[in-house]
């Protein structure tokens, strides 16, 4: 009697495998993204009877986004994707349930713990795009970054239809209205972890290293492939369109409100921006596959201009500019997060990958944190107009990097081709 050993899977039905997992766990953990931005402050405000500090659970999640990012990406680099994920999501979970017994204990101090804590959920998010393209031919890794960043979409717009009911249930369970969102967060976070601690196996990177170092049937290991551009300019076009987009974002409903519009008319107008940010990342992964990451990057650079332009130009009463304004700025923010993933995968070899990732994330949370705290202050010195053209010349300014990166990509393969 014979056995047949059980053949490992290819790359390309690993890869499918693990992009359905993450496309599972991403739609369960965007229902948790939402609690923190809508109900946050509205809980902070609730329980110090102020708005004085209202905003302070919004910086302190970026704080805590930023850490994670760090660890989330040590633990990956050590032990693979799917203990960091895993990890990630848990301390969402723990953060929820701690602003759920802050909003109990009518707890401010908690509460400004557990959304620290919180933010670790976001940043979780966030890093799984990593692991859609670990397994990836170099040809298709924006395409895997993409269907990773859209299936976020549909928990993202699920989860604030649901602040409502989750409110009330909330109420049913003794438990303050404003905490319920959080209630959503914790079994979303704790699904998505479950479904990665289960499933997520293979482990992308932990393959991925595998099959450099002893490549199936005896065939040669691929030399690592010459990215465009560094890890400086993909961390750079992500950190500026993080803080354009950031910055315009916030301002946009207090700029609305001056001028006498009601909070459906913003919802409206943000709803469309955060679509912009996640419809259209297969669209743009394919583009950024098909045309290189440099090209994609400079026309991320030219949509955030023309948005920041049109937000500043736009008359204050019409909406629909105002939403157009903000759906370009996300279509912006999208190109500049697609093209920056995939310009530091290829630049980046896998044995340090998972780690320096993780330290590029913490400058793009700290980018948010900037361009949150700054607007406010450039729109109270200036005007809202102000903001957005300032912010519009930060996007312009990559350009030159882009255009110089480019440049000395194309004579370096000049020069690679006069010697062969």
């Amino acid at each position: 009697m014979t056995t047949t050993a059980t053949k490992p899977p290819t790359a390309d039905t690993a890869q499918r495998r693990i992009l359905r997992v993450l496309v599972a766990s991403q739609i369960l953990s965007g229902l948790g993204l939402a609690a923190g931005v809508t109900v946050g402050a509205l809980l902070a405000q609730d329980m110090l009877g102020s708005t004085t500090l209202a905003g302070l659970p919004s910086t302190l999640l970026t704080g805590g986004a930023a850490l994670t990012a760090v660890t989330v990406g040590r633990v990956s680099q050590r032990r693979g994707r799917r203990p960091g994920l895993v990890l990630g999501y848990l301390a969402g979970v723990l953060g929820a349930a701690g602003v759920i017994a802050a909003a109990v204990l009518d707890s401010p101090a908690l509460l400004f713990t557990a959304m620290f804590v919180y933010g670790a959920g976001s940043a979780t998010n966030l890093q799984a795009r990593y692991a859609g393209a670990d397994l990836a031919a170099p040809g298709q890794r924006a395409r895997a970054v993409s269907t990773v960043l859209v299936a976020t979409t549909l928990g993202g717009v699920a989860g604030p239809n649901l602040t409502a009911p989750t409110g009330e249930f909330a109420e049913r369970l003794g438990i303050p209205n404003l905490a319920g969102p959080f209630l959503l967060s914790g079994a979303a976070y704790a699904l998505a972890a479950a479904v990665l601690a289960v499933s997520l196996r293979p482990d992308p990177l932990l393959l991925a290293r595998e099959r450099v170092t002893h490549p199936p049937d005896g065939a040669t290991p691929a030399p690592r492939e010459r990215g465009e551009g560094s890890v400086v300019l993909g961390a750079l076009v992500m950190v500026v369109t993080q803080l354009v987009m950031v910055a315009v974002m916030t301002m946009t409903p207090v700029h609305m409100h001056d001028h006498g519009h009601g909070t459906t008319a913003s919802g409206l107008v943000i709803a469309l921006h955060i679509a912009a940010m996640y419809l259209p990342s297969i669209l743009t992964g394919r583009l950024t596959d098909r045309h290189g990451p440099l090209r994609t990057a400079g026309a991320s650079a030219l949509t955030l201009l023309a948005a920041a332009v049109l937000a500043a130009t736009a008359p204050a009463s019409s909406v629909p500019l105002l939403a157009l304004a903000l759906a370009l700025l996300g279509l912006g923010w999208n190109l500049g997060l697609v093209s920056g993933t995939a310009v530091i995968t290829d630049a980046i070899p896998l044995a340090t990958r998972a780690k320096t990732q993780g330290l590029v994330d913490v400058s793009i949370s700290l980018a948010g944190a900037t361009g949150g705290l700054t607007s406010g202050l450039v729109v109270s010195a200036a005007g809202y107009p102000e903001l957005a053209l300032t912010s519009g010349v930060l996007a312009l300014g990559l350009l030159p990097v882009i255009a110089a990166t480019a440049y000395s990509a194309h004579r370096a393969r000049r020069s690679t081709s006069g010697r062969e």
